[in-house]
């Protein structure tokens, strides 16, 4: 992405980890650890996952105890259900606290974005983001470094989402040099 703002996008269209990492995706070098580690891993989405990825939706900080009979009832106002999986540790079965839902059509999807950011299910403050896995090119999940996550506190925010999208890229004016031969005081 070029400073120029003609260009200037708010939500990510391709995952490049050094970009979604900056706050106006305009950094051409990594700035922590995670960002590194994302750029050395490989990542191939899961050739079993069915569906439309342009009308799924990732839904996070889930509660442990929320079942997917609860995300269906929470979301199914806003479109036909297509699936919904709650995704669960292979070992322990246990709930990885989050989930997709694929809807009939895009509109669920835009309507959920926008009535469900940071509402709760089951006292767990949710966050929603369209799914990214197989809809944006050099996706990193994550536990790789990458993904949209971070605290503010670990340093590790990434940018170009629905729940923190990019801001404008900063440009900095650039003070013209005067001509010392034509400035008086000298």
């Amino acid at each position: 992405m070029s400073r120029d703002d003609t260009e200037y996008k708010k939500y990510a269209t391709e995952y490049d980890p050094i970009k979604i990492g900056s706050i106006d995706g305009t950094d051409t070098e990594p700035h922590d650890r995670a960002i590194v580690r994302a750029l050395r891993s490989e990542y191939t989405p899961n050739k079993l996952v069915k569906g439309d990825p342009y009308h799924t939706l990732f839904i996070g900080r889930l509660n442990p105890r929320t079942t997917e009979d609860t995300i269906k009832s929470e979301f199914e106002r806003f479109g036909r259900i297509v699936s919904c999986r709650l995704v669960r540790d292979i070992v322990t079965g246990k709930s990885k606290q989050y989930a997709f839902v694929e809807f009939e059509s895009i509109g669920g999807v835009d309507r959920a974005l926008k009535d469900m950011q940071k509402e709760y299910i089951e006292g767990s403050e949710i966050i929603l983001e369209r799914e990214a896995g197989r809809r944006l090119p050099g996706w990193r999940p994550r536990r790789l470094g990458g993904g949209f996550g971070g605290r503010k506190e670990s340093g590790q925010l990434r940018f170009g989402c629905q729940d923190r999208p990019f801001r404008r890229p900063f440009i900095i004016p650039q003070k013209k040099d005067k001509d010392i031969s034509k400035d008086p005081k000298h």
